[in-house]
């Protein structure tokens, strides 16, 4: 199978580059496999979309503000992007431009952090830093670093009210254990509101959280999609969530998973397990057609970039021809596109595959 095959065009004008004033105002496409219907409603719809036969799980990982802006003694400016953290205080990250910088050249962030460059990596132009810092990183990063907002998003981060805005909105409402260095978008448009009437339709609702890397978002660059390798991204399961999904498959319930990395949490730890446990672990589980799900029934999910792993896994849930035709009467309807767009709630799975 050809990674061409998920190529799609986009016009540029329909990136989102904002979110929507309130959250719950966004479009939602509505997807059914069984029959291949489509329809056009508004995320405030999925309270009538879900009934008491579903649980809902959403993953609460919160966006760290990993893009930092520093200098070297020399004064020459270094871009540092947070990636993952692997103990010890030591990180590994991108730095732009990489060509100022060698082993041990030290970049001050702050008064309260600075950056030791340690090593570079083999994996795709990453480096291995230790930060220098005394205290609460995360409160540190509160302070001085920046929301790391997606390329596609290339407007001006000039005003205080405009990265306001993105400190609020590139976080899901329910966001809880830091990690992640970009947000799971499909949560975006959830608002307590909404979820207090999800519960009120006695509708269960868990939490599974994997820490979003680049990874999940870095674009296919091979030619065979059997060729593409992912990268690793660590997870966890609760006891109490474990529970709620084993009883709820023992009861015939559907499980609606909020955003792909919630999906691949999931499958994850069943291809691993043969049923839900708790666990901490890590996964680079690739998901496209032909995959038989284990796990997940519904998807709430985004739309995805032209040749992205994530557009494979939502076309090995509802079908690639479905999706297509939804994306492209999402575009011929101006949906708003990737992060801060609109989003499909897929009502089932593809049951041909």
């Amino acid at each position: 199978m050809l990674v061409s095959e998920f190529d799609y065009d986009l016009p540029v004008e329909l990136i989102a580059q904002t979110p929507t004033d309130k959250r719950d105002y966004s479009k939602m496409l509505v997807v059914d496999p069984k029959d291949g219907s489509i329809e056009h409603k508004h995320f405030y719809d999925v309270v009538d979309c879900l009934d008491d036969n579903c649980v809902l799980i959403l993953n609460n990982t919160k966006v760290i503000p990993a893009r930092l802006y520093g200098h070297k003694d020399t004064g020459a400016k270094i871009e540092i992007f947070l990636l993952k953290d692997v103990g010890d205080k030591n990180w590994e990250v991108l730095i732009r431009p990489s060509k100022r910088i060698k082993e041990g050249s030290i970049v001050t962030i702050s008064d309260e952090l600075s950056v030791k460059v340690l090593s570079e990596l083999e994996d795709a132009g990453k480096w291995l830093v230790n930060l220098l810092y005394d205290g609460n990183l995360y409160e540190i990063l509160d302070r001085v670093g920046n929301v790391p907002l997606p390329p596609y998003i290339e407007r001006k981060m000039s005003s205080e009210e405009l990265k306001s805005l993105d400190y609020e909105r590139y976080q899901t409402v329910y966001a809880k254990n830091e990690g992640s260095v970009a947000a799971p978008t499909a949560g975006l448009h959830f608002t307590v509101e909404i979820l207090e009437k999800i519960k009120a339709k006695g509708i269960q609702i868990g939490y599974v959280t994997l820490n979003v890397g680049l990874g999940t978002f870095r674009p296919v660059q091979c030619d065979e999609v059997l060729d593409h390798k992912m990268d690793s991204e660590t997870y966890s399961i609760s006891k109490e969530t474990a529970d709620l999904i084993n009883n709820a498959k023992e009861q015939g319930k559907k499980i609606v998973a909020v955003g792909t990395t919630t999906v691949r949490t999931l499958e994850s730890a069943y291809k691993e397990f043969g049923c839900i446990k708790p666990c901490h672990s890590s996964s680079r589980l690739f998901i496209y057609p032909p995959y038989k799900f284990g796990v997940i029934d519904k998807l709430i999910t985004n739309f995805h970039l032209p040749k992205s792993t994530l557009l494979m896994l939502v076309s090995a849930l509802a079908g690639k021809d479905l999706i297509f035709k939804a994306y492209k009467e999402a575009i011929a309807n101006k949906y708003r596109f990737y992060s801060y767009g609109d989003c499909m709630l897929i009502q089932g799975k593809n049951e041909t595959v």
